[in-house]
């Protein structure tokens, strides 16, 4: 797709014998009593991912995401720890933002993308031995993902087809800059003619498809290996080196259902990936496919009823690489799986897998048999590396600590942390108590969550009391560190985080059960943890507050429009008049599934819209949302908002611009949280200071 170069890059340098440490200060001053967790604290938790273990199993690179406040940007740097322990040793410089790191098979070189002065991102390399990175692409459209050839001579490239923008501006690159820099042009009109017409985080979609393309670094050469009007992602290489898996939907429309197989290309092709060998034929999506060492079969994630689309159990199955019957490995299990990958030997895949308020790192036997957990307990497995014997670099995060690099040698009990990103900071941090509680819903129904506690807390005081419903509604709460929580739990609150019907993590019934049906027994299940804090002597029935984002900002419109019973609501990125969002956000697949045409049965995209209660709720919300966001576009707020507003009820608006579904803009986020505490320590602890924060001063020129 393009022409490959390669330019130095000063700014990124490997340094392998120049750990950072700390200089001893002559004396070491008392340490300061531990305090409660801040708002400002979020800003010094840095987030730790993309472990990547060497082929010589030595070495773990990793990624460090900083949301720098002042500056109001992230940024995102390599680093790589020993796997024997030690201090962290940075890869990439400061001020420059690289991530997905990968080691050449041959252990010579670790790759990653960044992206420099405004540019796509790129293929970056550094050579272990020392000196300075190289770029290794320079597509006009950016590298959107890669990996390396078992041979270490190639990389795949997954690349979008460019704009006539991106080429005009690649060509604009060789010539000299203009004296007078050119009008800006006014952008042309969005030219429509796709059923799935947007997505957020890209907006409008046309037809600029993702495909495999391979460049050979030594002749700094690529060549397209798949194409046509579908998008190829997920490229895996066999372990000969001579083919690529790699899923795709390649049905004549592909925005009409959610038919994802994965296929076989030859390497070598010469016809853009003309002749396929499809190795899946399910007709729901099956996706991340994962070679065996001996290249005969291909593990992937499949889901197996149509109906239930998000709804489904994710689970394991293996297939030939050739093609032929495929076999399911976890249908006992029953619980949603991520990441397949080979044991070294073969006769077994790893696998993260959602269960019980927890993410663990699973093994099942190829051939069936007993499964088996490597790294388990109440934690959260997010991402993992396998090394050549099985070792195993993980991304943990517990409820008292933020992820971390862990190491598991091959035969080893327990993971060991590698990894001291966020020490310096929680030992200065006093946490509140977390518990994983059960109770019964309305109906019957076991149902969990996660419960804390106020610092300080006295059993049997009754505080005032937080439900933050989770977003979704597929997903779990799990045993990860949640600043929010904290920060709520660190101001007085008890903090409620309930896995009603719809989430993951406890089976396809449970989370099936409220298909077509929102805001009924998920509601039962969220107001039965309410009822079980007040049981047990710690809720204030009279201090109780509501609130979450995307599908817990939903929950939370179709709670208030149930009940009166709380002080304070939250609503952000939530939708209540679910007719209105039909062709305005990213989901008309999933409404035409599980709703059906809202001009065929208006009656049932009546029932699960909330807006319709708007004239019963009585309780103080804030609506909130991104004036970007496609996911849940504002629109949902907005209309909330205004009905309550012409009702004469106790309401606010928040509108973030430039802000996506999730937002990332370090000054929103820390506006977003002294909103949330003013509005809820107002009227839910009776606080007499404004529901709002003070507005931040602005400073005129020439002014103090």
């Amino acid at each position: 797709m393009k022409t490959i170069r390669c330019l130095a890059f000063a700014s990124l340098v490997l340094v392998l014998w120049l750990p950072i440490q700390a200089q001893e200060p002559a004396s070491k001053p008392a340490p300061a009593p531990p305090r409660a967790i801040t708002i400002d604290d979020f800003f010094q938790i840095r987030d730790v991912s993309q472990p990547e273990i060497s082929p010589d199993g030595q070495w773990i690179a990793y990624a460090v995401r900083t949301r720098m406040l002042k500056e109001d940007k992230n940024e995102q740097r390599l680093w790589m720890v020993s796997t024997h322990g030690g201090d962290a040793i940075p890869l990439s410089a400061e001020s420059v933002s690289s991530g997905h790191a990968r080691w050449s098979p041959d252990g010579k070189y670790i790759s990653f993308l960044s992206a420099r002065d405004g540019g796509k991102s790129q293929v970056w390399l550094l050579d272990r031995r020392g000196g300075e990175a190289v770029r290794l692409t320079d597509a006009a459209q950016g590298v959107d993902d890669f990996e390396w050839s078992p041979d270490s001579k190639r990389l795949v490239l997954i690349l979008r087809d460019p704009k006539p923008e991106d080429l005009e501006a690649a060509k604009n690159k060789e010539k000299p800059a203009p004296a007078t820099p050119p009008k800006p042009k006014t952008p042309p009109p969005f030219v429509i003619d796709r059923l799935q017409f947007k997505r957020d985080t890209v907006g409008y979609l046309d037809r600029r498809r993702t495909h495999l393309y391979l460049l050979d670094i030594a002749a700094k050469s690529t060549r397209q290996i798949t194409s046509g009007d579908f998008d190829d992602n997920e490229p895996a290489w066999s372990p000969d080196g001579k083919s690529l898996a790699f899923s795709s939907n390649r049905t004549p429309d592909p925005d009409v259902n959610y038919d994802v197989n994965i296929w076989v290309v030859a390497a070598d092709n010469t016809d853009k990936g003309a002749h396929l060998t499809q190795v899946t034929t399910n007709p729901g999506p099956d996706t991340s496919p994962a070679w065996s060492p001996d290249g005969q079969w291909i593990a992937y994630v499949t889901e197996l009823d149509l109906h239930l689309f998000y709804y489904n159990t994710r689970h394991l199955a293996v297939a030939p690489a050739t093609g032929g019957p495929a076999k399911v490995l976890t249908l006992a299990f029953d619980r949603s799986i991520h990441r397949p990958r080979f044991s070294a030997d073969g006769h077994s895949i790893y696998f993260v897998a959602e269960d019980d308020g927890m993410q663990s790192l699973c093994r099942i036997p190829v051939a069936g048999g007993e499964m088996t957990r490597p790294i388990g307990g109440r934690l959260a497995v997010a991402s993992y590396s396998l090394g050549k014997d099985d070792a195993i670099a993980a991304q943990i995060s517990t409820i008292d600590r933020p992820e971390e690099i862990f190491y598991l040698a091959n035969g080893a009990k327990d993971p060991m942390r590698l990894t001291k990103t966020n020490d310096a900071l929680f030992a200065q941090l006093r946490l509140a108590q977390a518990d994983y509680v059960h109770f019964k819903s309305k109906d019957g129904t076991a149902v969990a969550g996660y419960l804390y506690k106020p610092l300080d807390y006295t059993p049997g005081k009754k505080v005032p009391t937080l439900l933050n419903p989770h977003g979704g509604p597929v997903g779990q709460y799990t045993a990860s560190f949640y600043h929010l929580a904290q920060l709520y739990a660190a101001n007085g609150y008890a903090v409620l985080l309930p896995n009603p019907r719809g989430s993951s993590g406890y089976g396809q019934k449970f989370c099936a059960a409220i298909y077509a049906d929102w805001g009924n027994k998920d509601y039962q299940d969220d107001v039965a943890m309410v009822d079980y804090a007040v049981a047990q002597g710690i809720a204030d029935p009279d201090k109780l507050g509501v609130g979450g984002w995307s599908y817990g900002g939903i929950s939370t419109d179709f709670i208030i429009a149930q009940t009166n019973r709380f002080k304070a609501a939250i609503s952000g990125a939530g939708v209540a008049l679910i007719a209105s969002f039909y062709g305005h956000d990213h989901y008309q697949r999933d409404y035409e599934i599980e709703l059906g045409h809202p001009w065929d049965h208006k009656e049932v995209w009546d029932k699960i819209s909330p807006f319709y209660r708007v004239a019963s709720i009585a309780t103080p919300t804030l609506f909130m949302g991104g004036d970007i966001d496609w996911n849940v576009p504002i629109l949902g707020s907005e209309q909330m908002y205004q009905a309550m507003k012409t009702l004469g009820r106790t309401t606010e608006l928040v509108v973030y611009p430039g802000e996506y579904h999730g937002f990332t803009v370090p000054s929103h986020l820390k506006d977003r949280m002294e909103r949330f505490m003013a509005w809820y320590n107002h009227y839910v602890k009776g606080d007499s200071a404004p529901a709002r924060p003070a507005a931040p001063e602005i400073k005129t020129a020439g002014g103090e």
